[in-house]
């Protein structure tokens, strides 16, 4: 298979986060056909990550095998791969795999593959890689970066606001409380409020990215939440200082999922940028120093159109090949 039919054959292999078996047996397969010594870690509920090596590997090639739903077919133009998976991350799993053959056929050894389950869904594959033995020292981890090499990462910090009233009839308002209205209080002032800058990554930003709450049109409303995702730019613990401090007692706060900034190494003769998405790299701390590249635009990543440019996949495997010879040499 080329680049091309290999990015075909997995994007027809459905993966949405929890049900990414078949993808890694079939990666697995591949690998192991390819020359590589290739191992699946399950990590619950049959989802392996799949790690492939020759010899012993000092730098890895990394990225996720999982995508978000809903599934969206394969289909391809002359110029464009189109399909869930295509650029996040399913062309960049098989770039890095021929590039990972093409090394082979230079005679370059020690040196691995990484793909992981879970990502789009609080990185359970890569917290479970961390665990692994090894002896890498760099990590070149893939996800759309417009062919750039990203020099920072923002971090993320998921919140979930839940506000408390009293039902009552809707007759009669001055009986209840409504919880609602206490929660659109809030989240006003949020959309208002000043929050941390960073020099190199910028602002953090802030989604409401789902509300919920009320019985009925005709009761006051006694609880209502609101799913809060912020990019953050400095560490979450100033973080939540400042939502505690612009919600000042009027909800409740439970977060989740939380990772601060990242910063990357720099390859001289690559074209460089910042990102403000998160990816695998903070739960991966034990596979050495890292980089963060890949083709494709994370702006197509996640939509009903997601697609891959035929010409700067092709032109990825040759600068992943290249990446992990120019690492190898930076003793």
């Amino acid at each position: 298979m080329n680049v091309f039919e290999l990015t075909r054959a997995l994007i027809q292999i459905p993966s949405i986060s929890g049900d990414e078996g078949r993808v890694a047996s079939f990666l697995a397969e591949y690998l192991l056909d390819a020359g590589f010594k290739a191992e699946l870690q399950d990590i619950g509920d049959h989802r392996p990550n799949v790690y492939a090596r020759r010899g012993d590997p000092d730098i890895v090639l990394s990225t996720h095998i999982d995508t978000v739903p809903p599934y969206v077919e394969f289909r391809e133009d002359d110029e464009f791969i189109y399909g869930r998976g295509a650029c996040d991350a399913k062309g960049l799993v098989a770039a890095m795999v021929k590039a990972g053959e093409a090394l082979i056929e230079s005679g370059v050894s020690d040196f691995g593959l990484l793909f992981l389950v879970g990502e789009e869904a609080g990185s359970h594959g890569a917290r479970a890689a961390n665990t692994i033995a090894n002896r890498s020292r760099f990590l070149i981890n893939g996800e759309p970066t417009e062919s750039k090499l990203a020099l920072g990462s923002k971090g993320a910090l998921r919140a979930i606001l839940k506000s408390v009233g009293r039902a009552a009839h809707a007759a009669y308002p001055e009986r209840g409380e409504s919880a609602i209205e206490k929660l659109i209080d809030v989240l006003d002032d949020f959309r208002r409020a000043e929050l941390p800058v960073d020099q190199t990554l910028g602002k953090t930003t802030m989604n409401i990215g789902s509300i919920s709450g009320g019985v009925a049109a005709n009761v006051i409303p006694p609880n209502a939440e609101a799913e809060l995702m912020f990019r953050v730019v400095t560490d979450t613990v100033s973080l939540k200082r400042r939502i505690e401090d612009i919600v000042a007692g009027r909800t409740g706060i439970e977060y989740g999922f939380e990772c601060n900034p990242v910063f990357m190494e720099k390859l001289d003769g690559l074209e460089t940028t910042v990102v403000s998405f998160t990816t695998d790299i903070p739960m991966l701390t034990n596979w050495g120093k890292p980089l963060l590249y890949g083709p494709g635009s994370i702006l197509d990543a996640h939509t009903a159109g997601e697609k891959i440019s035929k010409h700067e996949l092709a032109a990825a495997v040759d600068v992943y090949k290249h990446m992990v010879m120019r690492l190898k040499a930076s003793d």
